[in-house]
């Protein structure tokens, strides 16, 4: 079990540096990153004096070697539009997206499952055939136009709720709705799937020659097993809304990480871009980690 925890560690260390070569050498891909960064109507002096308060005129590698320095320590530099520690700016939106996070993939996944289970139960009947066809229009239906329509009918037709902005629970009610429709119907379509496939095996059959309920064996013996690739799934929609939910942040004029992102770009901000980014492949791979966590605990062959 400890070295079956320390390779995942390693691989995931691996996997950062990977990452952070990656979004460092980008920069420099696009030209150069004084003259990036910098306003288009700067001087030639202004730019060289950029470039040297920066460190650009040392060799690549030696800017790279500084700049993952800086990172393990949590100095990711200083926004250029702020004038603020990058990662200050981070951790300031960062409790936004992961309380928008959290809401939308809490009903997602109760809703998913529900509906998942339902369906599985009587593979192309009636309810399977109105579940399959609600979750294949909620995956259909683009994020931006369920967010309009949403704050067309709920704020400003009927005026229950606020069109957007952020400190209350009604403010979280919409964005999540908008964010999480998409996960519920993917959640559905994959619980259905894992259940179908889960109820052919011969330990199911022998449960059921026992004499237990349905309900008992699609909780107590089916579900467990089948919530192996669901949980792949949805640790992956965890750490891609975490990293930012941009579409519905905009729309909801919702303070997350994405929002922080696009203003970021917007404003030319590479070292906040650098680090939003960072932050994002942070989460997704920590995400990874607990799922093959999680895999030893559901699953005790994999332990072998």
């Amino acid at each position: 079990m400890l070295r079956f925890l320390g390779n995942r560690l390693l691989q995931s260390a691996v996997v950062l540096l990977g990452v952070s070569a990656i979004v460092f050498f980008c920069l420099f891909l696009a030209g150069d990153p004084a003259a990036l960064m910098m306003s288009p109507d700067a001087s030639r002096a202004e730019i060289d004096a950029f470039r040297k308060a920066m460190g650009f005129d040392d060799p690549v590698l030696i800017q790279y070697l500084r700049y993952l320095g800086k990172a393990l320590t949590g100095d990711f530099g200083l926004s250029l539009r702020f004038q603020r520690p990058v990662l200050e700016l981070v951790l300031e939106r960062l409790p936004a997206t992961a309380l928008l996070a959290v809401a939308a993939l809490a009903w997602s996944t109760t809703l998913g499952f529900v509906f998942g289970v339902l369906a599985a139960i009587k593979p192309g009947g009636l309810v399977d055939f109105m579940v399959r066809t609600v979750a294949l229009a909620g995956q259909a239906v683009p994020v931006f136009w369920l967010g309009l329509v949403l704050i067309l009918f709920f704020a400003m037709k009927w005026r229950l709720l606020p069109t957007g902005g952020y400190g209350e629970a009604r403010h979280l009610i919409l964005p999540a709705l908008t964010l999480g429709a998409y996960y519920t119907s993917a959640v559905t379509r994959l619980v259905r799937a894992s259940l179908i496939d889960v109820m052919g095996e011969d330990y199911i059959r022998t449960a059921r020659a026992k004499g237990l309920s349905p309900g008992r064996v699609i909780i107590g013996h089916a579900l467990r097993n089948a919530l192996i690739p669901v949980l792949t799934v949805q640790a992956m929609y965890f750490a891609a809304l975490l990293g930012g939910a941009l579409v519905t942040e905009i729309i909801f004029a919702w303070p997350g990480i994405g929002r922080l992102a696009v203003q970021a770009i917007q404003n030319r901000d590479f070292p906040l871009v650098q680090a939003v980014v960072l932050l994002a492949s942070t989460v997704f791979v920590l995400a990874n980690l607990m799922v093959d966590i999680a895999y030893v605990l559901l699953n005790p062959r994999i332990r072998l």
